[in-house]
């Protein structure tokens, strides 16, 4: 198969490197070619030692049909959410030319679950999922919100209807700086066209992990869980970023709980999408916190997280395209999947000044002194033969462990070994869980 990903973060670079895993495949005693070419649009230095990369916009989709066409792309695997969101799938599901083009990730309408907060509030009420009470607003009855905010406990969760880089949540700690936060976000527009719409939820008290689930719109396979840092400061301080690090398996999520998981939340999240006439081909991830034992669904994305995917596809040992393949065929029900059980983690290089300004193009040395653990570049680039940074999150340094002290050590050793100018990264990721 050729096959054309599409994305440019430590996600794609994680998936890169799993699918060229699949570049042959053993069936009885003879070897069979799986993956011919991949191509990554637009990709990051790292994705390029796994395949091409593509100078190609995700959201522009006619640029987008064109490659598909001119490489004879046999299946197009969708990294970030907002060409989900923006209709990718549709867009090829309506092309004569494309439509039977396999498309991983699911159509606008099952993108929604992530593209708009409200929607997916409406969608757990609805099935009987469990979640945090909540209303939504606008400008228009700015009024009334502030006097639900007046009847809850603070802290307060302000949500931004629409996509905002994983950043469109904020959690004041008082019910004047919640009415200064909503007026900045209803009225001064601060996440743009997001925050034309506010969710406002109960604060739930738990701690928090992530789960989640490929499915073919008919069945699923449930993958490693995951928990995520998105503080920018140790002790989970400072401001929200798109996430500092990434341990798995969560200790506390055993048996019994993730039992609760599925029965709770996976289960009629996959029968209430069938009910909308909802095919939903790909990854859905789940973001859960446990209160008391129980799991409550905080929000859903429609693809993977960044940087739990740097945590969970390594734990995976099923050949993915395989898997990929099931999604496509609706065949998933037939598909091993197996895990290492071994404990994975990640821990984010980021920018200075990240997640606020930063600059790139700092050059980036010691890669090549790492051992170990994988190097999974997030934001990078390739200029003048030199590899410098291009975002604000840089590198996750990805290590196994028998425990998840062991794999810690792995790759705090090798974030010290990496260096760029404004290097940071938090030193106690997994501190919590210990």
């Amino acid at each position: 198969m050729n096959i054309l990903l599409l994305g440019s973060g430590g996600r794609e670079h994680a998936l890169a490197w799993k699918m060229a895993q699949s570049a042959t495949q053993r069936v009885v005693t003879r070897r069979v070619k799986k993956l011919d070419k991949l191509f990554i649009a637009p990709g990051n230095a790292g994705t390029s030692d796994y395949g091409e990369n593509v100078s190609l916009s995700p959201t522009d989709f006619t640029a987008v049909k064109k490659f598909v066409i001119e490489k004879a792309i046999n299946m197009v695997v969708v990294g970030p959410e907002e060409p989900l969101v923006k209709g990718i799938h549709d867009f090829f599901l309506k092309d004569n030319e494309l439509k039977n083009i396999p498309v991983i990730g699911p159509d606008a309408k099952g993108a929604q679950l992530e593209g708009s907060k409200d929607f997916s509030k409406q969608f757990m009420i609805k099935y009987g999922i469990p979640t945090a009470k909540y209303q939504t607003f606008t400008k228009e009855n700015i009024s009334e919100a502030f006097s639900f905010l007046e009847v809850l406990s603070p802290p307060y969760v302000l949500k931004a209807d629409g996509l905002a880089a994983g950043k469109g949540v904020v959690i004041p700690n008082t019910i004047d700086e919640a009415k200064k936060e909503l007026e900045n976000m209803l009225l001064n527009s601060r996440f743009g066209a997001s925050s034309a719409k506010v969710v406002i939820e109960e604060f739930l008290k738990g701690i928090e992990l992530s789960v989640f689930v490929l499915s073919d719109g008919k069945s699923y396979k449930i993958l490693p869980e995951a928990k995520d840092y998105k503080r920018i400061g140790e002790g989970d301080t400072g401001l929200n970023t798109g996430g500092m690090g990434a341990v798995s398996p969560v200790p506390f999520a055993d048996k019994t709980f993730m039992k609760k998981v599925e029965e709770r939340i996976i289960i009629p999240t996959v029968k209430g999408l069938k009910k909308e006439n909802i095919v939903y081909k790909g990854f859905l991830f789940i973001g859960l916190i446990k209160v008391a034992g129980d799991p409550f669904v905080i929000e859903y994305n429609c693809r993977m997280g960044d940087p739990e995917t740097e945590v969970v596809i390594p734990r995976i040992k099923s050949d993915i395209l395989d898997l990929f393949e099931g999604v496509a065929t609706q065949t998933l029900s037939k598909k091993k999947i197996e895990f290492d059980e071994r404990t994975a983690v990640t821990v984010m290089l980021v920018s200075g000044g990240y997640p606020g300004d930063y600059e790139k193009g700092k050059v980036i040395t010691g890669l090549d002194s790492v051992e170990n653990s994988i190097p999974f570049h997030a934001g990078s680039a390739k200029k003048d033969g030199q590899i410098v940074t291009n975002g604000g999150r840089v590198i996750a340094i990805t290590s196994y462990g028998n425990t998840m002290q062991e794999a810690l050590k792995k790759s705090f050793a090798n974030a010290e070994k990496i260096n760029y100018e404004g290097k940071y990264y938090r030193k106690d990721i997994g501190r919590d869980l210990s």
